[in-house]
């Protein structure tokens, strides 16, 4: 489940990094003709690089 957001003038999107990585652990996510890969790790922790 993913925790309320207090209301802010602009909302900003959530996403669920579950979502992103369709179940599994790893998502590339393209920004300006680079690639980054998004991961998960087994401690539920988040890494992007490059």
């Amino acid at each position: 489940m993913i925790p309320a957001v207090p209301a802010s003038p602009v909302a900003m999107p959530v996403h669920a990094a579950e979502s992103l990585t369709a179940g599994g652990n790893l998502a590339h996510i393209h920004l300006q003709g680079q690639i980054y890969t998004l991961r998960i790790t087994r401690q539920g922790k988040l890494i992007l690089t490059k």
